[in-house]
């Protein structure tokens, strides 16, 4: 597992992810960008920061039919606007991001999963990116890359392959946000569903 990140971030460098300018704008994003593609989210985001909206204070108060229309460009915005105000209010609750820092991460994880629209992948990116935690997010680009390349059967369940890649490398958030990000690079320029092997530096 650590040579394979070596192998990624000789090739293709640092991947300085993730692309927010805050930890809000990370837990924002992190809801947003379920199940559709990134351009979508970095709209919703200019449009919530056009209007000064990317504060706590400020957001969770916004009616979730207007969240909708602001975030409609990240696709299924009625959804995702309760879930991001749901999540919103636990994080109002809880004291705001400060307050989150002094709690153990397995503790914030319980509690971000027990949030309705909030799995696993998008409980992980906020404690990583947003938190600093280690705590190693499994896409299904780290899916379709590590069966691949022989590490993983492919039917492993989410836990077992976030365990497994964390047991395998160094605890360090670092490390784990860089790998991710280099796994999405590889399965969007190469580990497509149909490979495109050339100049692959897996090969």
């Amino acid at each position: 597992m650590l040579r394979l990140y070596r192998i990624l971030s000789r090739h293709f460098g640092p991947q300085r992810w993730w692309p927010a300018r805050t930890p809000l704008e990370v837990i924002v994003g992190a809801v947003l960008v379920q199940n559709t593609s990134w351009t979508g989210v970095e709209h919703a985001v200019a449009n919530l920061s056009r209007l000064r909206l990317l504060q706590l204070d400020r957001l969770v108060q916004v009616q979730a039919s207007r969240l909708a229309g602001i975030i409609r460009p990240a696709g299924c915005s009625r959804v995702k606007a309760r879930r991001l105000l749901t999540l919103l209010h636990w994080l109002k609750t809880r004291g705001g991001l400060d307050q989150l820092r002094h709690s153990p991460t397995s503790e914030l994880r319980a509690e971000l999963l027990a949030i309705n629209g909030v799995g696993p992948e998008t409980a992980d990116s906020i404690l990583l990116y947003a938190l600093h935690r280690p705590v190693f997010v499994v896409g299904a680009y780290t899916r379709r890359i590590l069966t691949r390349y022989g590490l993983m059967r492919g039917d492993e369940d989410y836990e077992k392959v976030r365990v497994a890649v964390e047991k395998a490398l160094p605890h360090r958030s670092g490390l784990y946000g860089e790998f991710h990000a280099l796994l999405v690079r590889l399965g969007k320029t190469h580990c497509r569903p149909v490979p495109k092997c050339d100049g692959c530096p897996l090969e």
